[in-house]
């Protein structure tokens, strides 16, 4: 089979799922494609560029047909639904938002960038507000899948942690983590309600509700 980039990227795609991001080695990846590591440099020329390629192929799985809001759709409707699909990109591939965040002019995050901003600029949004919305409602999506992602604590980390002395300490916290996690309630209400707060603040910023 010809080696070109979309195999490698394809191949870069599925060494992330098995071992994730830190598995993600030009040597591994190499081995996959069953040739040398230097002949993947014809086509990424360092790992930088395949962390870059490999959030773009993420990021296409889930916007490829991606469009603006709908004459009668709320830009504030259409942004949370676009964020909640940036939340599935990320969460279907180990790391995902590790992946996005440390992609380097990502070509795909700029596209979705420009569309959000683009469409709210076209719904009256002064453009320095738009591009201040886009960036807290997409770094805010990255940065919770990234704290979703991230390892829990192990046995050796949870040896020597005393659960009733951090309760004592933090009983509000500890209280407001046990009343809002009820039967039937999950992290994707949690990331749901925090969205709402995150944009109703942008539609008062930008003093428009269409």
């Amino acid at each position: 089979m010809t080696l070109d980039r979309q195999r490698i990227v394809a191949e870069a795609v599925a060494l992330l799922d098995a071992e994730g991001l830190d598995g993600v080695t030009t040597r591994k990846l190499a081995a996959r494609l069953g040739v040398q590591s230097p002949t993947l440099y014809w086509h990424v020329p360092n790992k930088a560029a395949l962390v870059t390629a490999i959030a773009d192929a993420i990021l296409d799985q889930q916007f490829a047909d991606v469009g603006p809001p709908e004459p009668d759709q709320h830009w504030q409707d259409w942004l949370r639904g676009l964020a909640e699909r940036l939340r599935r990109a990320l969460l279907a591939h180990p790391d995902g938002a590790r992946v996005v965040s440390a992609a380097q002019l990502s070509r795909a995050m700029a596209a979705l960038s420009e569309l959000a901003m683009s469409a709210l600029v076209a719904r009256g949004v002064p453009l320095r507000q738009a591009r201040v919305i886009v960036l807290t409602v997409e770094r805010f999506t990255v940065g919770h899948v990234l704290e979703e992602q991230a390892p829990r604590p192990d046995a050796e980390a949870l040896k020597d942690f005393d659960m009733t002395a951090f309760a004592e300490r933090h009983p509000t916290v500890v209280a407001a983590i046990s009343e809002y996690f009820g039967p039937g309630r999950t992290v994707d209400d949690l990331f749901r309600e925090c969205l709402d707060v995150v944009i109703a603040g942008a539609a008062v910023h930008a003093g428009t509700a269409g």
